[in-house]
């Protein structure tokens, strides 16, 4: 009898260690996952590994504070998901018009300059944490942005259903 408690003891044991001492495995971030596009006219590019890297640190602490999970929130709205990046205007689904973004923002429909609302190079005078920005860390943030609807799915830019 205690054979027995100390076999399901030790099977369960062995189950715990399992679950809670291997190591968790990463989303193997395959070519097809960091192919975004980079510019308007269709052309593609592979964002390495640092740049991933790079691109989520620096959205992380530059970005996340308004447009964590991709959304908005002084504007629910609009979000950083394909779908509300391609209907902007001019379109900002791309590398180059994401990096032109933050560089020099627009509103929604491309009418009006928002530097003064909105962080950009452009406005680093008022938003400290754009001023040492290069052009390969606004490259590396717009790869980030391109690059999560292939990680998170309907969840980046999915607003109050998930965040």
């Amino acid at each position: 009898m205690i054979k027995k408690y100390m076999l399901v003891f030790f099977l369960a044991f062995l189950s715990m260690m399992q679950v809670f001492c291997l190591p968790a495995t990463a989303l193997e971030l395959t070519e097809e996952i960091r192919t975004v596009p980079l510019e308007d006219s269709g052309k593609t590019v592979v964002l390495t590994l640092d740049q991933v890297k790079r691109g989520k640190r620096l959205f992380n602490s530059t970005c996340a504070i308004c447009h964590n999970g991709g959304i908005t929130k002084t504007n629910p709205n609009i979000g950083l998901e394909l779908e509300s990046l391609s209907l902007a205007t001019p379109s900002r689904n791309n590398i180059g018009s994401l990096v032109d973004y933050l560089t020099n923002p627009t509103s929604y429909d491309g009418q009006t300059y928002i530097s003064e609302l909105h962080p950009s190079i452009k406005s680093a005078n008022i938003f400290p944490k754009m001023r040492n920005l290069t052009d390969d860390d606004l490259f590396a943030i717009s790869g980030h942005i391109l690059m999560q609807p292939k990680i998170s799915a309907e969840k980046w830019g999915g607003g109050k259903i998930y965040y």
